[in-house]
């Protein structure tokens, strides 16, 4: 392609929220239809562990549908990065919702906890492609001073559609029944999302292969950001895996904070419930907790994204995982149903703080070329949190036969990983640290 066609192809790939309004606000409910898919088994399911086979005190095996779905969504989040740069994103998109398809039937007609696991299974394939890609995309159409905002968006949808998924699905499933009220609302979400994703997605690769285009011909403008030098031109996935995982600094220190993000999640997910309903709380009032936690956390990336834009991201995400830490410590320390919902806010609030800017962060430093596979990379470690966290904190509880336990190794574990983030990285913004 000769310089004017490609001056005419980028014209044509102008990026801008505002510019590219219709597409990103699609991705935006794309990702409303994946946090409701993800939030139908944040309320009810850890509670009808009995009921599925799991003895009391059987916390690794409860845990078990966690570890699954972390261990999975972590290596499909890797495929997804290189598989959006390769095929495009709307087609990852499309094979997302079409794995989330069992998850329906397989909690309906479900024997034994084997089978949530198997319906877990699913629904990490189906988050590890829709998800990634749904962020991939609206970083596509989005400028580089608005990469905050565009992943606080994004992260915003999933997690208040998380949240009200929580909350409705424990009201559904006093009235209706667990398994009818998972099955329906389930399979509506993921019918809706894929038909949705059908006729009105449309491809973004071309944004990205237009900005990394501008980067190599000296027409990007703005402060340059400081990405790694890759040790061939054009490196492969493997590369860009190892690059994100342990040679760069920054990136490593971002890594090891998705990690532990998740683990405090996992917390959240499986030990929350059974930790609440062991001091008196029913389903709805579970609900009410989980999903403020959830919706403070989703609402709340509508300004700590932007935040970041301003200010950086670096101590946004340290102090993100401090805070987080602290609410940890409101829910041991604090007894009654109002103190957990102050305890849940706050811990919203830390979660705001570091999870869209960690992404903003590797996305600041990553070539457009290899941005999927590099988001991807973070994206395997952050999601294999969850089953990282499942081992650790089922195993703590499994030896301690007591749930305590896990909220205090969570708790130190945060404030350790944000040590490292504050102490172990540079900023990534490329108008406050730019490359030299």
């Amino acid at each position: 392609m000769n310089f004017d066609s490609a001056s005419s192809q980028d014209e044509t790939h102008r990026r801008g929220i505002r510019l590219n309004a219709p597409q990103f606000l699609m991705q935006a409910l794309q990702v409303v239809f994946v946090g409701l898919t993800l939030g139908t088994e944040r309320t009810v399911l850890p509670t009808l562990a009995s009921d599925f086979g799991v003895s009391k005190g059987a916390f690794l095996w409860l845990a078990s549908f966690v570890i699954a779905f972390g261990f999975v969504k972590g290596l499909v989040n890797f495929a997804a990065g290189a598989m959006a740069d390769r095929i495009g994103r709307k087609r990852v998109l499309l094979l997302g919702w079409l794995a989330a398809l069992p998850i329906p039937f397989l909690l309906l007609y479900a024997q034994n906890w084997g089978w949530v696991v198997i319906a877990n299974v699913f629904l990490g394939i189906s988050q590890g492609l829709a998800w990634s890609v749904t962020v991939i995309s609206m970083v596509d159409l989005a400028r580089t001073d608005q990469r905050g905002l565009a992943v606080g968006i994004n992260e915003f949808g999933g997690y208040a559609a998380m949240g009200v998924a929580g909350l409705a699905t424990g009201i559904l499933a006093a009235t209706y029944g667990p398994r009818v009220a998972l099955f329906g609302f389930s399979l509506g979400v993921i019918l809706l999302a894929a038909l949705t994703t059908l006729w009105f997605v449309r491809e973004t690769r071309g944004f990205a292969h237009a900005e990394s285009r501008a980067h190599r011909e000296g027409r990007h403008d703005g402060p340059k950001a400081r990405i790694p030098q890759t040790r061939t031109e054009e490196p492969g996935v493997w590369e860009i895996f190892l690059l994100v995982s342990f040679r760069h600094p920054t990136l490593r220190a971002l890594s090891q904070a998705g990690v532990i993000n998740k683990v405090a999640d996992t917390l959240v997910w499986i030990l929350f419930p059974l930790y609440m309903h062991q001091r008196g709380l029913g389903l709805v009032d579970i609900g009410w907790v989980t999903g403020v936690y959830a919706a403070v956390w989703g609402a709340s990336q509508l300004w700590s994204g932007p935040l970041s834009d301003r200010i950086g991201r670096k101590w946004l995400i340290a102090w993100g995982l401090w805070l987080v830490a602290l609410g940890v410590l409101g829910v041991l320390l604090l007894d009654g149903l109002a103190l957990w919902l102050a305890s849940a806010v706050v811990m919203g609030i830390g979660m705001a703080m570091l999870y869209p800017n960690i992404i903003a962060a590797v996305n600041d430093i990553s070539d457009p070329r290899w941005r999927g596979a590099s988001l991807g990379a973070y994206r395997y470690w952050r999601d294999t949190g969850y089953a990282i966290g499942g081992l650790i904190l089922g195993g703590v509880a499994q030896l301690s036969d007591h749930v305590t336990p896990a909220f205090w190794v969570t708790l130190a574990l945060l404030l350790l990983s944000g040590a490292w983030v504050a102490f172990g990285s540079e900023e990534t913004h490329p108008r406050i640290n730019p490359s030299n």
